[in-house]
């Protein structure tokens, strides 16, 4: 759905925050948000270039898991803020390891939480925007909502 939508709207239509992104690939692949009004990850392994919301695996964070992801991802939105600003050149970008001893290190801590479970639930993803920066230390420009695999 084109457009942007302000937080009371997209809260209203039950859409949900997301903190972290993790992969963008033609739309959210990999990243933390709620569902449930609780964190989770969420990840989906298929997708295409057609205007459908697409299917994720998803399941729960930890409170240790959010702590972790929301320190790295601040580290990247603060150097996305200078990049966008012109201050610093790509090749400075914090994943591309050796730039940021910490972004390094919460990458190796956080690892294990980012593997899908066996048991993790699957869900359709819909995705709406807010009129925000792209990226920003509380999370991102889009919110999810979720609904039951038909």
């Amino acid at each position: 759905m084109a457009g942007t939508w302000d937080e009371v709207q997209l809260i209203a239509h039950g859409f949900e925050r997301v903190y972290v992104e993790l992969e963008w690939y033609s739309g959210p692949r990999a990243g933390l948000g709620d569902v449930d009004g609780e964190p989770h990850y969420f990840q989906s392994d298929n997708w295409d270039d057609v205007d459908e919301a697409d299917v994720y695996r998803v399941w729960p964070a930890s409170d240790a898991a959010v702590k972790l992801e929301r320190e790295q991802w601040a580290i990247f939105a603060r150097w996305n803020e200078c990049y966008e600003a012109g201050l610093v050149e790509p090749e400075t970008h914090p994943g591309h390891g050796g730039t940021d001893a910490r972004y390094d290190e919460l990458a190796l801590l956080l690892a294990p939480y980012r593997q899908a479970p066996d048991d993790a639930r699957r869900l359709v993803g819909e995705v709406r925007f807010d009129a925000g920066a792209r990226y920003r230390v509380e999370g991102v420009d889009y919110w999810l909502r979720w609904r039951p695999v038909r």
